[in-house]
């Protein structure tokens, strides 16, 4: 598992107070995970802060599911 993927993991499962075996690349944020709106917008402020990027609102609206986000923040931190 890369950094990317650890911290991402991490933060998901503090973020919604689960264990972060719970937190699984297919996984869904809204449907599995109990994520809503409010969450997801918190959420993606710690990812920009934890790996200094920021995300445009066209790539927020894709994600979708944990393994989306790892994609997110790879094509941010990749550049």
């Amino acid at each position: 598992m890369s950094r990317i993927q650890e911290k991402t993991r991490a933060l998901v499962a503090s973020k919604m107070k689960l264990d972060e075996s719970e937190v699984t690349p297919e996984k869904n944020l809204f449907n599995d995970l109990g994520a809503d709106s409010l969450d997801f917008v918190e959420l993606s402020v710690l990812l920009e802060r934890e790996f200094n990027v920021k995300f445009t609102e066209d790539d927020t609206a894709k994600v979708k599911t944990v393994a989306d986000l790892y994609q997110l923040i790879e094509k941010y931190t990749s550049k």
